[in-house]
C-alpha cells in the first residue's frame, strides 16, 4: 500500500510556475515584455530581425550587429536539395504544418552543429532555423500547389522575402511593415504550450531541431496556433456584422467551442489585440473589406457580456492574414515563422541552465489488487 501523500493538482498546469526565464514576461493584466522591452513600443518601432536578435542574444543589436545578423539570416535561407525533394514527395493534400514539422526534423542532420549544445553552437543553429522555417513554409506551399519554389531575394527583409517567395511579387513597403509587426507580436509568449514542449524536449539534452519539431507538433492544435485558422472559418460563416451577436448566442447555447477568445494567463485582455485590431482596420480600409473588424468587435462585446471572456490575438489575426491574401492553411505556419525565434531562445536558455523537466502525475486508477493466479490469490502456480 502506498504511503505517499497525494500532491496538489492543477488541471492543465494552470497557474503552476514550471521554471524561470529572462526572455519574456506575460503580465496577466495585459502586458507583454521581451527581455524588458514593452511589446507595444517594439511593434511600432522595431523590425523583426531586431527583435529576433534580442531574443537570441539578450540585448538589442547595434546598427552594425543588426546588419550582420540580417545578412547572415539571408545567407541561410536556402534548403538542402534532399529536403526540397522530400517536400515534393509528400501528398498534395498534406497540411502545411505537417510539411513544416517534417521539414524541421529532416533539416537536423544537415546542420554541422547538430549535437553541439554549447551556447555559441545553439545560437548558430537558431539562426539557421529562423531562416529556413520561413523557406519550408513558402517552398512547401508552392510545391503543394504545383508551382516551383523561387530563389531568395537577399536584399529583402525576412518579412519581405516571405511575401516574395510565396507569391512571386515584391511586396509594397506597407505590406512588409504589417507582416513585420505581426512577426514581432508572435515572436514569443513565455511558457505557452509549444514553447514548453520545446523546453521539455531540450531538457533531455535532445538537440534544438528535436525541440523545435516538438514545438511545431504542439503549435498545430486548434487550442494553440491552429486557433487562427479556425477563427477565420467562424468569421466566414458569420459574414456580416449584424449577424455576429445572434450567431454567437446560438453557438453558446449549443455549448460550442468559440475560437479567438479566452487565455490561460491574461485576465484583462490579450495585450496584442489592440495592435492587431488596428492592423486589421488599416487593411480593411486599404482593401475595401471593412466588415471584418466590426464582426470581431460585435463578437467581443457579446462574448464579454455573455461569458466575461476577452478576445485573444487569434480573433484579429485571422482576417489580417486573409486580407494579406495568405491562404487560411498558412495561418499557423506563419505563426511558426515568427515563433521559431522564441522557441530557439528558450532552447538556448534551457541548455544553458538545464535541469530535466519531469513532473509528477496524480494516480486515479484502482487501488492495489492481486494479479489473478498469484499466490496472493490463494492459487497454486
Amino acid at each position: 500500500m502506498s504511503t505517499e501523500t497525494k500532491p496538489p493538482y492543477s488541471p492543465g498546469l494552470a497557474g503552476v510556475v514550471a521554471g524561470e526565464t529572462e526572455i519574456c514576461w506575460v503580465d496577466p493584466n495585459a502586458g507583454l515584455m521581451y527581455r524588458g522591452y514593452d511589446i507595444h513600443e517594439m511593434a511600432t518601432k522595431a523590425n523583426f530581425e531586431e527583435v529576433a536578435y534580442l531574443l537570441l542574444n539578450g540585448e538589442l543589436p547595434s546598427a552594425e550587429q543588426l546588419a550582420s545578423f540580417s545578412k547572415a539570416i539571408a545567407a541561410e535561407r536556402a534548403l538542402p536539395e534532399p529536403v526540397l525533394e522530400m517536400l515534393r514527395l509528400m501528398p498534395k493534400n498534406t497540411h502545411p504544418m505537417d510539411m513544416l514539422r517534417t521539414g524541421v526534423s529532416m533539416l537536423a542532420p544537415f546542420d554541422p552543429d547538430l549535437n553541439d549544445h554549447s551556447h555559441a553552437a545553439n545560437v548558430r543553429k537558431a539562426m539557421r532555423l529562423l531562416a529556413r522555417v520561413s523557406t519550408l513554409v513558402t517552398d512547401g506551399w508552392r510545391i503543394s500547389q504545383g508551382q516551383q519554389p523561387l530563389e531568395d531575394k537577399p536584399d529583402l527583409t525576412h518579412a519581405g522575402n516571405f511575401f516574395y517567395k510565396l507569391t512571386g511579387g515584391v511586396p509594397q513597403d506597407w505590406q512588409i511593415r504589417m507582416l513585420d509587426t505581426i512577426y514581432i507580436l508572435y515572436a514569443d509568449h513565455e511558457f505557452n504550450a509549444s514553447t514548453f514542449a520545446a523546453r521539455v524536449t531540450a531538457s533531455t539534452l535532445a538537440d534544438m531541431y528535436a525541440a523545435v519539431t516538438s514545438a511545431c507538433g504542439t503549435l498545430k492544435g486548434p487550442l494553440h496556433g491552429g486557433a487562427n485558422e479556425e477563427s477565420m472559418k467562424m468569421l466566414d460563416d458569420i459574414g456580416t456584422p449584424d449577424r455576429a451577436e445572434g450567431w454567437l448566442k446560438e453557438q453558446l447555447a449549443k455549448k460550442a467551442k468559440i475560437m479567438g477568445f479566452g487565455h490561460r494567463v491574461y485576465k484583462a485582455g490579450d495585450s496584442r489585440v489592440p495592435i492587431m485590431r488596428e492592423i486589421a482596420r488599416d487593411l480593411g480600409k486599404r482593401l475595401g473589406k471593412e466588415q471584418w473588424v466590426p464582426i470581431c468587435e460585435n463578437l467581443e462585446k457579446t462574448m464579454e457580456r455573455e461569458k466575461q471572456l476577452c478576445a485573444n490575438v487569434d480573433l484579429y489575426a485571422a482576417p489580417v492574414f486573409t486580407m494579406l491574401k495568405f491562404p487560411p492553411e498558412l495561418n499557423t505556419p506563419i505563426f511558426a515563422v515568427s515563433r521559431v525565434a522564441g522557441w530557439c531562445a528558450h532552447v538556448i536558455e534551457q541548455h544553458d541552465h538545464n535541469r530535466l523537466i519531469r513532473p509528477r502525475s496524480l494516480y486515479t486508477g484502482p487501488a492495489l489488487r492481486p494479479y489473478p493466479g498469484s499466490a496472493a490469490n490463494g492459487q497454486q502456480q
